[in-house]
């Protein structure tokens, strides 16, 4: 009689689904914001060594079209 009612004691519960949205939205958030602060500061570092915007391209250029392989039809 007394075992499963320490059983049940010994379950910790799982918090529900509001507290761990909350928990994953806070997440990205941060996440987010992180991404936009590197992207941020990768862009000024660029700006400042001149490659970018007249002093020449951050990304190589190439005439040619990439064109994907032709579909299998699967």
């Amino acid at each position: 009689m007394i075992l499963p009612i320490l059983l049940l004691a010994a379950c910790d519960r799982e918090p529900d689904f509001d507290t761990r949205y909350d928990a994953a939205a806070s997440e990205i958030e941060a996440r987010a914001e992180a991404m936009d602060a590197a992207v941020a500061a990768s862009e000024k570092a660029a700006r400042a060594a001149g490659e970018t915007e007249g002093g020449g391209s951050a990304l190589p250029t190439d005439d040619k079209a990439a064109t994907p392989p032709p579909s299998s039809g699967e």
